[in-house]
């Protein structure tokens, strides 16, 4: 990384800390309290963070609400080698020190691990979830295998709700926005000795803030469907929980969770052609119309995102004896979602398409977990399975497709400068018919079984030494499948070549399949050193893998189509890692820094095919190398400030071997990223508080594709953006209640989080714009003990 990568952000940071240190409250002495100890499970035990040789960064429920994070993908913005990408909630992406996993493909394996109450919920269409009564997130970076299993091959991210309590407490928030933005979200718990209950729930509503004029009178369907704005949610959850104690010993813990999510859709805005009256900036506005046959093809006459998910979680502790823990967790997780979308972003009947996505989850681990004053042992066996399709079906008017794609050699537009379409069916058909409408589906389908065993002993040396060897056994019963509907143009076969407008073999709905078993043994190797009472020292060696892909599609045969089957093989990882970990000032401090290395051989890669269908490919070696950093500080008695940095190198390797993507960065990794804040509560009056927070983050410039080139002469990628969030407000002394406003994009940055697309593969890259500036208030009310 050269000087001109490290100067915007250190001038940037260093403004922003100086302006933070110029306060005159800094110059108190060290304050009376300490920074809160924060405990995590990574290693499926109670530690604290700074006695875990690994790299991981955990927020309370508590820290996330002073700095304003009620969002996934704010996890971003303070978290050091983590980015979330969130086109919809139906196709997050989880960026993990420079790894992607965001393929929906049901023949895919994840490479993040999000656990959700200790279960792995890791497949990309069901793991997006509301933010709301939290207890803590944990993001542990490096491969994680040996303890959560083979979708954690870079890193996971485990969110644990709160648990029910036996004192009665409740607490309500109100909040309203612009963009029309309504939110409300609240919890009642309470019970006796022996059973609690947890009732908690979250509603979010705010308009889309990129126009659709579609529909409108201006536009070129005045009588079409009158399409929403887009990027609107409408977002509920809730959440029930019981807790059941009948002695001292055991624990067992019941939780619910429904979610729905009813947004208006991602504006893809295409770069070469601009709506009616527009222009091609994807921060303006667009006019996406969709397919007239929409309802009938794609599932709903309208763009957007429907979605269900729902969640079942059973976990039992029981204390056998002070030395020995046995622990169960049982969970089914489904989710329904549909989403429709205009893969062209403009105003043609051209590339409209939907994705059907279902699937179903099963998992059940136990593990036993034995301690003695030398010998810590985590031994278990685990057992997942997971049913999932799906279906992609797709929309166009035959001679618009065509012409677009240029295949006519008419010389005319696809569309013309006024923002008419070209529709040329009457002359193709010398006036037989005004429209040819087309449709066509593809769809996959996955089955997964994976049975696993694992052990994990920490060996105490001496007081100051301890080192860590584990290993997971994983088997795996993979079946793929695959069916197309794609039947011949009338174009086309008019003209005497046959054949269907995307480059597909028809299956006439037949579904092909093919499967196959997999195994492999993953371990992990740690030493901790405490160098002294506040500094501890680690390093650390683990395997990670992403699991092979049994990639099922068709190909013409003697008699018609038949199945091509490729086997992309399993993706392994070798990480090495040395790092430290402290406090200093009596807790006042708290601090970590790791330095990685990381070894990918057979890197898999998503990229999409000339008929939109997203595959995974081989790219070959690769090599990732990077620093993160953390530090929290308590700077006087009402002052809690934070920083992070973190540098990832992370490309393909540039050998002759690995093809076209050799020498490439990873997808949608920064080279840099960063972030500072500062959460205050300070006395106004004997009964008054005055609350507020402001965060900068910083991400350098990003490739959204693997291929890190222009698409149709537009370049794919996004430059470096910086961007602050603020919120203040006033409490009571006792907080409960306050009132607070809130802002996020404070000085309304443009940018973008996704570009090339679906559009990309069809010669017309897409651009989806970010959130601009949101402004709203909150106000809050509790209750109880």
């Amino acid at each position: 990384m050269n000087n001109k990568t490290f100067t915007p952000v250190f001038n940037q940071l260093s403004l922003l800390i100086t302006a933070l240190l110029s306060a005159p409250v800094f110059a108190q002495q060290t304050p009376d309290k300490e920074i809160e100890q924060i405990t995590v499970t990574a290693q499926k035990r109670v530690q604290s963070i700074q006695d875990v040789p690994a790299s991981i960064s955990a927020y309370n429920g508590d820290f996330l609400e002073s700095m304003g994070v009620g969002e996934l993908d704010m996890l971003s913005e303070i978290t050091p080698g983590l980015v979330i990408q969130e086109q919809s909630p139906n196709n997050p992406g989880f960026v993990i020190r420079g790894i992607t996993s965001d393929s929906g493909s049901a023949q895919a394996a994840p490479r993040v691990s999000i656990y959700y109450n200790g279960a792995d919920i890791s497949r990309s269409r069901g793991s997006y979830f509301e933010m709301f009564d939290i207890e803590r997130i944990e993001v542990v970076k490096g491969p994680q295998a040996t303890l959560f299993g083979t979708a954690a091959s870079v890193g996971a991210l485990s969110v644990i709700t709160n648990k029910p309590e036996e004192d009665f407490s409740s607490s309500i928030t109100l909040g309203l926005g612009n963009f029309a933005a309504k939110q409300a979200k609240g919890y009642v718990t309470g019970g006796n000795e022996t059973l609690q209950g947890r009732f908690a729930f979250s509603y979010r509503q705010r308009d889309g803030y990129i126009e659709n004029k579609a529909g409108d009178a201006d536009s070129q369907s005045p009588n079409g469907t009158q399409q929403d704005d887009m990027h609107g949610i409408e977002r509920s959850a809730f959440r029930a929980s019981l807790r059941f104690t009948p002695n001292e010993d055991i624990t067992a813990d019941l939780t619910l969770t429904h979610e729905e999510n009813d947004d208006t859709g991602t504006s893809f805005k295409n770069g070469i052609y601009a709506p009616t009256g527009g222009d091609t900036s994807p921060f303006s506005f667009v006019e996406m119309s969709g397919s007239p046959y929409s309802a009938e093809v794609l599932g709903s006459d309208k763009l957007g995102v429907k979605r269900e998910t729902d969640d079942i979680n059973l976990t039992v502790n029981w204390d056998i004896s002070d030395s020995l823990m046995f622990t169960s967790i049982t969970a089914t997780r489904s989710f329904d979602s549909l989403e429709i979308f205009d893969g062209d972003g403009t105003q043609a009947w051209f590339l409209e398409f939907a994705e059907d996505a279902e699937g179903d989850q099963f998992s059940q681990e136990f593990r036993l977990l034995h301690t003695s004053d030398k010998l810590t042992t985590i031994a278990g066996i685990s057992y997942f399975t997971e049913d999932g399709n799906q279906a992609v079906p797709f929309s166009t008017e035959e001679s618009i497709y065509l012409n677009c794609l240029g295949a006519l050699g008419t010389g005319l537009p696809c569309i013309n400068a006024d923002g008419s379409v070209n529709i040329l069916t009457p002359a193709l058909t010398s006036g037989a018919a005004s429209e040819l409408p087309y449709s066509a589906l593809f769809s996959n389908f996955g089955e997964s079984d994976t049975f696993s065993i694992f052990a994990d002993f920490t060996y105490s040396v001496s007081g100051s030494l301890e080192i860590t060897a584990g290993l997971r056994y994983v088997t795996e019963d993979k079946t793929s499948g695959y069916s197309a509907v794609s039947p011949d143009s009338a174009i086309l076969t008019s003209v005497g070549a046959p054949g269907p407008l995307l480059p597909v073999v028809d299956t006439n709905g037949e579904k092909f399949e093919a499967n196959d078993t997999f195994n492999d043994w993953l371990p992990r190797f740690n030493i901790l050193y405490n160098l002294n009472k506040n500094t501890n020292l680690y390093a650390t060696i683990s395997k990670g893998r992403r699991s092979e892909v049994l990639d099922v599609s068709s190909q013409a045969g003697d008699n018609g189509a038949i199945a091509d089957v490729t086997l992309v093989p399993a993706e392994i990882i070798w990480n090495y890692e040395t790092g430290v970990k402290g406090q200093a000032l009596d807790r006042s401090i708290t601090y970590s820094a790791s330095i990685f290395y990381q070894d990918y051989s057979d890197f898999q890669v998503t990229q999409q095919d000339d008929a939109g269908n997203f595959f995974t490919a081989n790219a070959g070696s690769a090599t990732n190398i990077g620093v993160e950093s953390e530090l929290r500080a308590l700077l006087g008695d009402y002052f809690d400030v934070f920083a992070n940095f973190a540098y990832i190198d992370a490309e393909i390797d540039d050998d002759s071997e690995n093809g076209d993507l050799a020498g490439n960065r990873f997808r949608l990794q920064p080279e840099v990223t960063a972030s500072t804040g500062i959460s205050y509560q300070q006395p106004l009056t004997d009964n008054l508080s005055l609350t507020g927070s402001l965060v900068y983050s910083y991400r350098s410039d990003i490739f959204f594709e693997p291929a890190n080139a222009p698409i149709s002469g537009l370049d794919i990628s996004e430059d470096a953006i910086s961007l602050v969030n603020a919120r203040v407000g006033i409490a009571d002394e006792t907080n409960r209640w306050s009132a607070s406003l809130y802002v996020s994009n404070l000085f309304d940055k443009e940018y973008l989080v996704d570009a090339g697309n679906t559009g990309g593969s069809f010669g017309n890259p897409t651009f989806v714009a970010g959130p601009p500036r949101f402004v709203g208030v909150e106000f809050n009310m509790a209750f109880g003990d």
